[in-house]
């Protein structure tokens, strides 16, 4: 019997959770590995004979290792151990899913990052002063110009893809969501179809969304009790 697949990740990334999830729905058998981020663990000498990128999630399958989520999901899938209505096998419609992956990293999941980074993380770590209002007005800005995009471009059925969940699906959401920390919620009267596809792509994916984003949801939470 082959050993487990070695999954290492942390659920403060976001294809970290997103992947994770994946898996989970796909019963992918497979071994946690939790990658400290704030203890800065992916800097190590260890794990970067895991992953040269020093990123995660990154995956060790007996001797071959494997970083990018992206590759990962293609290779499971390619392996036989990664669900078919999560990333198709047929040529069309895995084209059109990974049209949206491909799209999305220079679009969504570029400026989200950017405002996670910039108003959450750097501050949080003490590597930056918060940013100034003017500063996070800009960075709204061009966050929600992309999700004008997938509001008017993309979610034309009830997911990016048609009218199933896909990985698509899983790690868009997985990038807004994000925002959470920096006390950034979709506007429904806003982006109406968005708001309705994240609470779609929660009810599709638990429990194991609400698994993966539970330290998201509690550090939220945290903050926006400080407010009041």
């Amino acid at each position: 019997m082959s050993k487990a697949i070695k999954y290492y990740y942390d659920f403060l990334s976001q294809p970290s959770r997103a992947l994770w999830i994946g898996m989970k729905m796909s019963k992918t058998p497979f071994e946690d590995c939790p990658v400290a981020l704030r203890k800065q663990e992916q800097l190590t000498d260890e794990y970067r004979n895991i992953n040269r990128f020093q990123k995660v999630p990154a995956i060790v399958d007996c001797k071959f290792q494997l970083g990018e989520s992206v590759s990962i999901v293609r290779y499971l899938s390619d392996k036989g151990v990664f669900s078919e209505q999560l990333y198709p096998k047929s040529l069309e419609d895995r084209a059109r899913v990974d049209e949206f992956l491909e799209w999305q990293h220079f679009n969504v999941r570029l400026v989200c990052s950017l405002f996670f980074r910039q108003v959450w993380l750097l501050p949080a770590k003490g590597l930056a002063p918060a940013p100034k209002p003017e500063a996070v007005k800009k960075l709204i800005k061009d966050v929600e110009g992309n999700l004008g995009l997938l509001e008017r471009v993309w979610l034309e059925k009830d997911f990016l893809v048609g009218n199933k969940l896909t990985v698509a699906d899983i790690f868009g959401a997985s990038e807004i969501n994000q925002m959470k920390l920096c006390q950034y919620n979709v506007n429904e009267k806003q982006f109406p179809k968005i708001a309705k596809w994240l609470e779609r792509v929660r009810e599709a994916t638990n429990p194991y969304h609400d698994e993966a984003h539970s330290f998201l949801y509690k550090v939220s939470k945290q903050a926006a009790s400080a407010k009041i």
